[in-house]
């Protein structure tokens, strides 16, 4: 059932919010199993699909946003802004690292 509309003016454009970057991002639409890994996957396997993933994040509009999700919320899993799984640990231990100097 759908209400009524109240009404018809149209909502001021906002500047996007935090959460409106997904819906910028290259990969809205590409199989999640381009950025995940199945169970299993190693070697070869996982470094193509590690960098098919990485070629559709390269020229991302939102890559940066993404990348300080995936940090921020310390995502364990998939390719993220960019990065891997690897990655954002290396990332992780660098920061650690630079904060005990």
């Amino acid at each position: 059932m759908l209400l009524a509309e109240t009404s018809r003016t149209p909502a001021p454009a906002a500047a996007p919010d935090a959460e409106d970057w997904r819906e910028l991002a290259s990969c809205r639409g590409v199989a999640s199993s381009v950025f995940f890994s199945p169970d299993g996957e190693r070697g070869h396997a996982r470094a193509r699909r590690e960098a098919n993933a990485q070629q559709i994040c390269q020229d991302c509009p939102v890559l940066a946003q993404c990348r300080d999700h995936a940090l921020a919320a310390d995502e364990p899993y998939g390719i993220w802004g960019g990065m891997t799984e690897a990655d954002r640990r290396r990332h992780a231990r660098r920061l650690r690292s630079d904060s005990h100097r």
